[in-house]
């Protein structure tokens, strides 16, 4: 390897797990980060997209990646939103987004003949939000997990494949629609890319609801920029944030005798919550393994007194949401510290 292409720097890696509207809590952990990093750097302007070089998300993390990542209509260098600003998509919208109507009960069955949710309150506030923007304009490296159910794989949207090749670019909006698309809660997205070709895709967190580790293998392959090499465990930190550990246990006496219909909605979130564990306890063993284990962190935040339903968008459950994650941003402060110190240092 060339001396010109040693990394002297970490290349520094944000992922955010799906969850659903639970996305409120990383997305709060996320605007103490930022304001950390505005008071650190004495820079009331920094913004998340200022100090990662790959952002990684699945569904709700995924429209937060998204969000984080929009340029700025003006000033196209720079990011559109705060942090505060992302997670208010949530807040305002979130009722909206999960409103079953009287009509969409009768037809779904209660989400059972078909999906629980109509699409289009969704796909309007993704269209106020990120407007025509392409894949590719946005202002960091990304991967935004979807799953291929025609070509049954998973699907990768990647904002530096997207640069290079048409085939590869589509609007965020669909990248959003498509990273969001969870069976039985909102129909399957056909997303076109700029070259025309269409791919029926669903939520990515069915196959990777944690986007972490496929992170680390995508910046494994990755030159960020011509004076670093592809970075290995040593030459990364990443930071993961979870949407609130499930609270909600099934007593065997209580499931035993369950059938399909029962099952379907359990087994998502088990799945969900499944993946994103064995994904965490394999990035530990990685960097235990080069003896950086201070460059992984993992904050698994409590839902405090949220409901960890994906969909309850109650006022309650939305304000109960929104302290679970002060509460956790508190709570993790210490990390939180040391997480801005070494964005900042690595800039």
């Amino acid at each position: 390897m060339s001396s010109n292409h040693v990394n002297t720097k970490l290349t520094r890696i944000l992922s955010i797990d799906g969850g659903g509207i639970r996305g409120i809590i990383p997305g709060q952990i996320l605007v103490t980060l930022e304001n950390k990093l505005q008071q650190m750097d004495n820079n009331p302007d920094a913004r998340l997209a200022d100090y990662f070089d790959l952002i990684a998300g699945t569904s709700t993390g995924g429209i937060l990646t998204c969000i984080y990542l929009l340029p700025d209509l003006e000033n196209p260098a720079k990011a559109r939103f705060s942090a505060e600003e992302a997670v208010a998509l949530y807040l305002d919208r979130g009722d909206e987004i999960f409103d079953m109507s009287f009509w969409q009960k009768i037809k779904s069955g209660v989400g059972i003949a078909d999906e629980k949710y109509d699409e289009e309150p969704l796909v309007q506030a993704l269209t106020e939000y990120m407007d025509d923007t392409m894949l590719s304009n946005l202002l960091r490296p990304t991967l935004i997990t979807s799953y291929d159910i025609e070509n049954r794989k998973g699907h990768f949207f990647k904002s530096h494949r997207a640069k290079k090749n048409e085939d590869y670019d589509f609007y965020v909006r669909e990248v959003a629609r498509s990273t969001s698309a969870a069976p039985t809660y909102f129909e399957v997205s056909k997303a076109t890319s700029a070259s025309g070709k269409e791919y029926g895709l669903i939520d990515g967190g069915v196959f990777v609801n944690n986007p972490a580790l496929c992170a680390y293998s995508e910046a494994r392959t990755t030159i960020f920029d011509q004076f670093r090499d592809k970075p290995k465990a040593t030459n990364m930190m990443i930071l993961s944030i979870g949407t609130g550990n499930e609270d909600e246990s099934y007593p065997y006496r209580k499931v035993k005798k369950w059938g399909a219909l029962q099952w379907l909605v359990p087994l998502i979130d088990i799945m969900m919550s499944g993946v994103s564990q064995t994904v965490d306890y394999q990035l530990k063993q990685i960097y235990d393994a080069v003896e950086k284990p201070d460059q992984y962190i993992r904050i698994s935040p409590s839902l405090e007194k949220a409901n960890s339903k994906m969909d309850d968008v109650s006022r309650e459950n939305l304000n109960a949401l929104k302290e679970a994650g002060s509460i956790n941003a508190e709570k993790y402060d210490e990390k939180l510290t040391k997480v801005a110190k070494m964005l900042i240092a690595n800039k």
